[in-house]
């Protein structure tokens, strides 16, 4: 601001240099704080003001600087209606305007967050509306079809969406990337659910290499309604640009896997990459040891740098750097880059840059395509304004728990973890922060303490004295079997056995001992969270190595999933938030 440069910070707030009118409506800039006000302005005044220099308009006696530039609507003054009299002297201090206190303090507040953007950035009302226009129009925008293109995001509600990094080799520079001809994959995938109270957000990656189904999907071709048939047992990454999918068939897909409702889809290319970190300055990364990657052209020492554009691609994009050089090694580079780079985007030297945040602006609005639901920079806005307070901490990043595919011999793909899976799967469903979990269970623990106390107050037995027969009642295609493997190799319960469906469906899991049983059974209720109204004390002691009972119901949410209260965390997963910085291995 001027008065910085003139040497006068000490004595005047820059932003006072910008003056409301209260005749006009309008803000003039005034360096001179003992002038006064103009009474008003007309839309000629620009021409006016030759003359001798005590009747010339600051603009005149030198070039506008961009501090200087005329605030939206602002009308220059008439001579007549100088702030100096005509005698070249200053207007008596009393002759002046008293500011209320009240006024300047909201002007401040105004001028240094939209009003100063806007000032640097634009200039006047009609530059808003171009910057608009041209950040509206570089979205890309897809229709999915069977989705709500008005949707907004609903108060009080958690939503999801889907985060795609296609492989698709557009833009300028990136031909060379492999198969230049190739429609694209869902080369990264990442599930972002955000809580209902907005205080955190877990983004799960999906491996590309992933063995799942990917359900029928329709697309929007030109004005027809095209219908694309369900593949089964395929890698995930097929569920976009093959046979014509678009972004909405990932979303499906990510659907049926997960069990959860995705909203919208945002996509980007390898331009995002290289733009975006380009316009915020670079990213920090760190890796334990030097790189030199011939295959990516990566090359960075040992511990902490910095990178963008084209070196920022060959970070994300390298397997052969990291851990056992698989996809599953590279998505956990990914997360620590993406961590990163919203801690550089929420940085202050981000934040009060408008040079940076007109960059980043435009690059992230040109490397975007989205769903109509999201498909305009207001409704990009909203997104933001939902986004906005989570705090990086409360920022999860994790992966799907996933196991080699027992169906083939040379392991080349994954399919997800029997267990750990369907639990994080809950988690999302139930809407539980990976980063709060631990508060949400004493919760919950303490609101059952008192029923559970008399039923499960004594002894637990060591799991490997525990004897049940698992029964599916639930409905569920092989849930006796999952939780079988489940408490074998989990918990330590060998002498479980899956006794297949149950005679009929139950509405709810129920566990049926003998008093003699009664430590055991308090071992199993701890380990599948069963409420007290779900165990059934007989009267009569059982066999020495007669099993307990176990009857999957309606209840059953997933193998490892707490009958009652939140979701659990998957023993060991791997997780990290996104205030973190971890050097990638």
């Amino acid at each position: 601001m001027d008065a910085h440069s003139r040497g006068r910070a000490d004595e005047i707030d820059p932003a006072d240099q910008w003056v409301l009118n209260p005749q006009t409506g309008n803000y003039e800039l005034r360096l001179d704080h003992s002038a006064g006000q103009s009474a008003g302005g007309g839309p000629h005044s620009a021409a006016t003001g030759s003359g001798d220099s005590g009747s010339r308009t600051r603009s005149a006696a030198r070039p506008t600087t961009p501090a200087e530039a005329p605030v939206p609507g602002q009308r220059r003054r008439r001579p007549a209606e100088r702030d100096e009299p005509a005698g070249g002297g200053r207007v008596p201090p009393q002759s002046r305007r008293k500011r209320k206190q009240g006024a300047s303090r909201k002007k401040k507040v105004l001028l240094w967050t939209g009003g100063t953007m806007a000032f640097v950035l634009v200039g006047g009302a009609v530059g808003v509306y171009a910057l608009y226009n041209k950040l509206n129009g570089n979205l890309d925008v897809v229709e999915v079809v069977g989705k709500n293109k008005s949707a907004g995001f609903r108060k009080g509600e958690a939503f999801n969406i889907v985060l795609i990094g296609t492989d698709k080799r557009t833009g300028a520079g990136n031909a060379g990337y492999g198969d230049k001809n190739s429609p694209g994959h869902a080369d990264t995938t990442i599930l972002f659910h955000v809580s209902k109270d907005r205080t955190n957000a877990t983004a799960l990656s999906i491996p590309r290499d992933l063995k799942t189904d990917i359900p029928e999907c329709q697309v929007k071709a030109g004005k027809e309604i095209k219908t694309i048939p369900a593949e089964s047992d395929v890698r995930f990454n097929v569920s976009l640009g093959q046979n014509g999918r678009d972004p909405g068939c990932v979303m499906r897909t990510v659907e049926e896997l997960t069990g959860v409702e995705v909203d919208h889809f945002m996509m980007a290319d390898f331009n995002a990459v290289k733009e975006m970190t380009t316009a915020v300055g670079g990213v920090k990364v760190c890796v334990e040891k030097a790189v030199d990657d011939p295959k990516s052209h990566l090359k960075l020492p040992a511990g902490e740098s910095t990178v963008q554009g084209e070196q920022a691609l060959a970070f994300v994009r390298t397997r052969h750097s990291f851990g056992n050089e698989s996809d599953l090694d590279r998505i956990k580079v990914q997360q620590q880059f993406l961590s990163s780079m919203i801690r550089q985007m929420k940085s202050d030297e981000t934040l009060t840059d408008p040079a940076k945040l007109y960059d980043l602006a435009d690059a992230a609005t040109s490397a975007l395509t989205v769903d109509a639901g999201i498909g305009s920079l207001t409704k990009l806005q909203d997104l933001a304004g939902e986004l906005a307070g989570i705090d990086t901490k409360n920022i999860a990043f994790t992966t799907l728990p996933v196991i080699d595919n027992p169906a083939e011999k040379i392991k080349a793909t994954v399919v997800p973890h029997p267990t750990k899976a369907p639990q994080l799967f809950a988690m999302l469903q139930s809407d539980t922060s990976l980063t709060e979990v631990k508060q949400k269970e004493q919760a919950a623990k303490s609101a059952q303490a008192k029923a559970q106390a008399a039923l499960l107050e004594g002894e637990r037995a060591v799991p490997t004295e525990v004897r049940v027969d698992v029964f599916n009642g639930s409905g569920i295609q092989g849930a006796a079997q999952s939780t079988i493997n489940w408490l074998q190799n989990e918990q330590g319960v060998l002498r479980s056995t899956n006794k297949s469906n149950a005679p009929e469906k139950a509405a709810r899991t129920t566990l049926e001992y003998a008093p003699n049983q009664a430590d055991q059974a308090r071992a199993l209720a701890d380990m599948m969270g069963l409420p007290a109204t779900a165990l059934q004390q007989g009267t009569v002691d059982a066999a020495e190595r007669e099993p307990m009972t176990l009857v999957l119901g309606a209840d059953f949410k997933g193998a490892g999933v707490p009958i009652t209260g939140p979701a659990k965390a998957p023993k060991d997963l791997e997780k990290v938030a996104a205030d973190k910085q971890v050097c990638a291995k």
